[in-house]
């Protein structure tokens, strides 16, 4: 029977583990000293080795000849635990026997010595799937077991485990294991199957497999399901994603802002063998080591490439510029999120190639003609980083509008705003709006308005969120039935935030004013209300 490339290559001894070498040199050491701890707790994700260091440790505890920290791999409880016809090492999934009554089994049968061990070895896979109760059955035994019992707990969410078993246990981390190694290994194992690999094919096995080794290999085990010569093609093919010949091809058509060869390269990708989340994902990684390549000099340990692909890098940098692959990584960033939220993922990343071969034309818009002799736009002016006036600068605006021939008077001595008298914003020199906007009548900027506040100020927001506005004499007339909004908008702060938010919007400084609007009518009880009930009851008592 066939047997998988990761179950027939894993590690026989801590030498054969690759990317973990901070844990199998504290292994071996804890095991030639004979320091050997009642419970461990291996985490990580997953395919970085953690079952495979367990059945390890597990050998060379039991192993009568271990050298080195290592199990001799030869004597007949080695073979045994390999084989797994040595029932001293019992291995659970906590996934499927998650329950108190488990553990309850599980608690009685350490009390029976081994068979033919020296150590009975309890590994627990996936131990944050046991419930609460579990757990807490688990403690005593965990704490101060039998001297001849050995837990190995091992999980991939840490964070789920309580800390009264993370106290109880000798804790390794298990990291992502280095691309560099992914590939080193998988060049050992394609010698030793005469199977012909690419480095270009390695690499990309590395990438997809993300710090998993189990991924990695099980990776080329589907490519060996389609050729012995494995090449960047077949592993495209097997995993869904486009080689790096076509992410290059991509670059460039991007770089030269070729719209029709990349939305083809898409369609051809799509409807042979790519799903569009790969793709995406792939573009993500291609652009990120351009990114790297175009500022970093030496890069040769931050892109896992070959020395081809990294010139291919190089040249990829030097025809964008920084800000436009930044830029290009935003973009597909925003189209891999839109992607959850439609049906339709093609659309999102064609519109996303769209985007960044169209950067130079949406960063530099065409400056709109003007007439010779026509004076500048002038700018939005930012009220926020000028000085705020002190409350007391605040005055009502003039009654009669000022005669737009001549220039306005110089303000007069600060007084104090009475109390009955609405707020309102200060006129200044800049330019006007469009005329009807200023026109008598509703102001149909106000919601727009309103809304800029809550960039600046969300309690002013809030409070001023249930208002209304009109134009009336070329002043905006703020309608509500809040007798408190004065004083409240008096406060420089909040006086200054709807002022900018009137600039961002209309353009221009125009003054405020607050109009107290009664609600007409007298109010009408509800018949219905608790306290309606009760007054009708005490009327009909004293009736």
């Amino acid at each position: 029977m066939y047997r998988a490339l990761y179950r027939k290559w894993r590690p026989v001894d801590f030498d054969d583990v690759y990317g973990q070498n901070h844990i199998t040199s504290t292994l071996k050491n804890e095991i030639k000293t004979g320091h050997i701890s009642h419970a461990y707790l291996f985490t990580g994700s997953r395919g970085t080795g953690k079952t495979s260091c367990a059945k390890i440790l597990a050998k060379a505890v039991n192993c009568p000849n271990a050298a080195d920290g290592n199990p001799c791999n030869e004597c007949e409880i080695c073979r045994g635990i390999d084989d797994g016809t040595i029932f001293d090492i019992i291995e659970m999934d906590a996934a499927s026997n998650n329950k108190v009554e488990n553990i309850r089994d599980l608690r009685d049968e350490i009390n029976f010595t081994p068979a033919v061990a020296k150590y009975r070895v309890y590994i627990v896979d996936e131990v944050h799937m046991l419930t609460t109760q579990a757990f807490n059955a688990l403690l005593k035994t965990l704490e101060e077991p039998p001297e001849h019992v050995i837990f190995i707990l091992a999980t991939t969410e840490i964070q789920k485990i309580p800390t009264t078993i993370l106290s109880r246990c000798q804790r390794f981390d298990f990291k992502r294991i280095p691309p560099r190694d992914i590939v080193a290994r998988l060049k050992y194992v394609a010698e030793k199957e005469n199977i012909s690999i690419t480095d270009e094919a390695a690499n990309l096995i590395a990438n997809i497999a993300d710090g998993g080794m189990r991924d990695a290999l099980s990776l080329m085990d589907r490519c060996l399901s389609i050729t012995n010569d494995i090449d960047d093609e077949t592993v495209g093919t097997a995993a869904g994603v486009a080689g790096t010949r076509y992410m290059f091809r991509f670059s460039d058509y991007i770089a030269r802002a070729d719209f029709t060869n990349a939305l083809k390269l898409i369609s051809f990708l799509h409807s042979s063998y790519c799903d569009v989340d790969n793709i995406c994902a792939g573009l993500s990684r291609h652009f990120r080591n351009i990114m790297v390549a175009k500022t970093i000099q030496n890069c040769d340990d931050l892109i896992i490439c070959s020395a081809e692909e990294m010139k291919k890098y190089r040249d990829a940098a030097d025809s964008m510029s920084l800000s436009k692959i930044l830029d290009c990584l935003s973009i597909i960033s925003e189209a891999s999120r839109q992607m959850k939220l439609t049906p339709n993922k093609k659309v999102q990343l064609e519109a996303a190639v769209i985007k960044m071969c169209d950067l130079e034309n949406r960063a530099a818009p065409k400056a709109e003609p003007k007439r010779e002799g026509a004076p500048a736009a002038p700018a939005v002016p930012d009220l926020r980083q000028e000085k705020k006036p002190a409350p007391a600068e605040i005055k009502p605006a003039e009654k009669d509008k000022p005669d737009k021939k001549k220039p306005a008077a110089p303000a007069e001595a600060p007084q104090e705003k009475p109390a009955d008298k609405p707020a309102e914003s200060e006129e200044a020199p800049a330019a006007k709006p469009a005329e009807d906007e200023l026109q008598d009548g509703p102001f149909l900027l106000w919601p727009d308005i309103v809304n800029a506040i809550m960039k600046y100020n969300m309690p002013l927001f809030s409070v001023i969120n249930s208002t209304d506005a009109i134009i009336k004499d070329g002043k905006i007339v703020i309608l509500t039935d809040n007798p408190t909004l004065g004083n409240y908008l008096r406060e420089d702060s909040r006086y200054v935030d709807l002022k900018q938010a009137i600039v961002d919007v209309a353009g221009r400084v125009i003054s405020a004013k607050i109009q107290y609007t009664k609600k007409e009518g007298p109010e009408v009880p509800d018949p219905s209300s608790p306290i309606s009930i009760l007054k009708n009851k005490i009327e009909e008592f004293n009736s």
